[in-house]
């Protein structure tokens, strides 16, 4: 189970690193203003603030890649320490988006359904 809930752990991570693309690098393109729905003139007001929340995503990824690595590497308990910490961040910063957008619940689950189901399946592996 420890490793079904590191896989679901890293299926958060590209999820992340792909909204980190989103925002931080095709926030002002057709593309990315099509996915999260603002206008040319929008896009370009908030490109920074979208710059910067790309880059946190991409951070928690980061961390998760990481703490996966140094688990399967050996160094288990320090390596699901850092996946708890970056997929726990993602399963919150999704819960926050959800109770704070309900019009933006399907993102809200993307965000946070995968590393949820992680964290749950790395605890019971843990745990047996």
């Amino acid at each position: 189970m420890i490793i079904i809930g590191l896989a679901f752990a890293v299926l958060s991570a590209l999820i992340h690193v792909y909204i980190f693309v989103l925002e931080s690098v095709l926030w002002t393109s057709p593309r990315g203003r099509a996915v999260f729905g603002t206008t040319e003139e929008g896009a370009r007001a908030t490109r920074e603030l979208a710059f910067n929340q790309g880059f946190y995503n991409l951070f928690l990824a980061v961390t998760v890649f990481a703490g996966t690595a140094l688990a399967l590497a050996g160094v288990f308990e320090a390596g699901a320490a850092l996946v708890y910490a970056g997929a726990g961040s993602m399963v919150l910063a999704g819960t926050v988006l959800a109770a704070t957008s309900r019009d933006k619940l399907r993102p809200a689950l993307i965000q946070l359904a995968p590393p949820l189901v992680g964290v749950v399946l790395l605890t019971a592996g843990i745990l047996v």
